[in-house]
């Protein structure tokens, strides 16, 4: 079965960094656009940041760019997340999905199970 897991999360001071790592399994890794997405706690889920099959495609959500670099390694089925100059409002449950375009839109196929970040101030 498809398993996405995400690791790297924990407990960092304001302006501080961390990588998420999203190892993935049961799929076809190549060919899934991958995403990461967040929910903190009260608020809806948010996208953050999604990077295409070939990598050619990276888009940012307003609130991190600059701050934030999506990558994938196709060869080690896993994508990151370099967070840098991290926030108290970064912080969430950062989650990595699988999607396909469909329909003139992206859409999830797969979530992970999601990883802790607290950013203190």
């Amino acid at each position: 079965q498809v398993q996405l897991v995400e690791s790297g999360g924990g407990l960092v001071p304001a302006g501080g960094s961390l990588r998420l790592s999203c190892a993935a399994s049961g799929l076809t890794f190549s060919t899934y656009h991958m995403g990461w997405f967040r929910q903190a706690p009260g608020k809806e889920r948010e996208f953050v940041a999604r990077i295409t099959w070939s990598g050619a495609g990276i888009f940012y959500a307003d609130s991190v760019k600059g701050r934030f670099t999506i990558s994938r390694d196709n060869a080690k089925n896993t994508v990151y997340l370099q967070m840098n100059n991290l926030k108290p409002e970064d912080t969430a449950v950062y989650y990595c999905a699988s999607e396909r375009y469909r329909g003139g839109a992206f859409a999830v196929d797969y979530w992970g199970q999601g990883t802790q970040v607290t950013v203190s101030s």
